[in-house]
Parts: structure tokens; sequence; C-alpha cells
């Protein structure tokens, strides 16, 4: 089976980025990650990837000032590379039509909250401000509406007693870190199908 070609999105330290090369390597995850794009210069994120011989590129704000522009280059970026899906790993822009139309229903992001619920950039810290005893992980596909595709996967991770904001963040990275590879085989192996009504089925 070929290796599915993907873009992997970031904005900050990688680590899902990591936990995708760690399973390519260790785990035989059929992904082949062709390009890894960061919309800020100083994400240590790109250091993961040119560590592990993933052409990078470093986008700064005054690209995104104009946000249709900007992802217009990068799916000409994407495309040069051949990227077939897009990963975004701790992205912190949101897409425009240009990138949903130029991969549709072929973009995933990871949430750090069971969505609907904590939606926004700051989930698990609103998740943990209210008091909640479960929260987790989204797997979704992205569109237009902010954290409302269709989701493909989520765990849920237990909120223990006394735990610090930086206990639950810890937690939920773990499982991103497993479910997020686990949902890109799913892909891979063509397993992952949007219904008409636009639910996921996982075959």
């Amino acid at each position: 089976m070929e290796p599915l070609k993907i873009g992997v999105l970031l904005s900050g330290s990688g680590t899902n980025l990591q936990a995708i090369i760690d399973a390519v390597r260790d785990e035989g995850l059929p992904v082949d990650i062709v390009k890894v794009i960061s919309s800020r210069p100083d994400a240590y994120g790109i250091e993961r990837a040119r560590a592990a011989g993933i052409p990078a590129v470093a986008l700064n704000r005054d690209v995104y000032a104009d946000p249709l522009a900007a992802d217009a280059r990068i799916v000409e970026e994407l495309r040069a590379a051949g990227a077939e899906y897009v990963a975004m790993a701790g992205y912190m822009r949101k897409l425009t039509p240009v990138m949903l139309d130029a991969f549709p229903d072929r973009v995933l992001n990871l949430h750090p909250a069971l969505l609907p619920s904590f939606k926004g950039a700051h989930a698990i810290r609103d998740a943990y401000e209210a008091g909640v005893k479960v929260t987790g992980v989204t797997v979704h596909f992205a569109n237009e509406d902010y954290d409302k595709g269709p989701i493909v996967a989520q765990r849920a991770v237990e909120v223990r007693e006394g735990w610090t904001l930086d206990d639950l963040e810890a937690a939920i990275h773990a499982v991103e870190h497993e479910l997020y590879p686990r949902v890109l085989r799913w892909v891979a192996e063509g397993r992952v199908t949007i219904t008409p009504e636009r639910t996921v089925r996982i075959a």
C-alpha cells in the first residue's frame, strides 16, 4: 500500500507532529509527511520537521495580513509537495475557503476537548475552569464553521481530583499523541467515509 501523503500545519512546539513522525518510524504508520508549514517562524515544530528530514516552511504574521493570500500560498506549497491530505496539529489560524476548497473533506483537525463542548483556542483551560469531571480529545474534519466539522473520533479523559491545569494538559496531550496517528492510519487505509448526512463512518 502506498503511504498517504500529508501536509502538516502547526503553530507551536510540534508534539503532535513528533507523534506522527514516531508512529511512522516505530509502528509502520502508512503516512508520508511531505511538507510541514508553520504559521510562526519561531515554532519548535519546524525544528522537529527538519530533524526528521521533512521539508518545512515558516510563515509570519505579515503573510497572514491577507488570510486568503496566505492560504493560497499554503495550498501552492502543499500541492507542489504532492500532499493528498492536510493534518492540522496545533495550527492556530482559521482556514479560509481557499484551503478548504483545495482539499475538500481532506483537512483533519485535532481539538483538545470533546466537541461540541469547549470550542476555541483555550479548550483545556475552559474545561478545567468549568470544573468538568470528563473532557477529552476530538479529531474532526475541518470546515468553515470553526470546530464544527464531521467528527472522526473522540476519546474521553477523566479529570482526576486534585489535578492542576498542567496535569490536565499533560493527560490531554498524551491522548492526542495516540489518537491522531490512529485516525491517520484509518484514513490511509481507506476506512474513513463521510456520509451524505455529514457524519463519519469507520469501516
